[in-house]
């Protein structure tokens, strides 16, 4: 997996990197994308994302010349399908997202539970990532640890919730980097 800082520097929501992530891993057409995104789908349980929003990603993705559409796919199930492959910068941009740390504690639930999944899916080692996101939220737990110390009032029951969440995360890296990897 490159380092984090061999990815460029790119402006992509959570819905756009994961499409990215997806086209990545095989050439696929929107609608395939949107039923792995969707409410039962293997990442719509981590993170859903509306049809017409893949295709609005798919489109934005290809701007950035990040996806093209490389041939068009039959379908019994309705009109034909664009397939849709990653391109070199795609895949290097893909690649740099999976490797770096969610960039906030906030965003664990989300982002990082999404490329859990992604790196689980291709069989990933997901240990360099959740070492990075351990390291990244340190020195945040020090400095809430010092917070709730000085803290009063509702600033206490603030930095208690911070604590106490950012505790709870680091707790679960600590769990999943013990797990052996399948």
């Amino acid at each position: 997996m490159p380092s984090p800082s061999a990815e460029p520097a790119l402006s992509l929501s959570l819905s756009e990197w994961l499409v990215l992530c997806l086209v990545a891993e095989a050439p696929r057409h929107g609608f395939a994308i949107a039923r792995l995104l969707g409410p039962d789908g293997s990442l719509g349980q981590v993170w859903r994302v509306p049809k017409p929003v893949v295709y609005r990603a798919l489109q934005r993705l290809e701007q950035l010349g990040l996806v093209r559409t490389t041939g068009m796919e039959v379908s019994s199930e309705g009109p034909v399908r664009s397939l849709v492959d990653v391109t070199p910068d795609g895949r290097a941009a893909a690649s740099g997202w999976l490797a770096r740390p969610a960039g906030h504690n906030r965003d664990v639930r989300s982002e990082l539970l999404a490329k859990l999944a992604l790196l689980d899916r291709s069989g990933a080692d997901p240990r360099p990532l959740l070492d990075a996101q351990r390291e990244q939220l340190r020195p945040v737990a020090a400095a809430l640890q010092e917070r709730l110390a000085a803290a009063a009032g509702f600033d206490c029951t603030i930095a208690a919730w911070r604590w106490e969440t950012l505790s709870a995360t680091l707790r679960f890296l600590d769990v999943l980097s013990s797990q052996p990897v399948a």
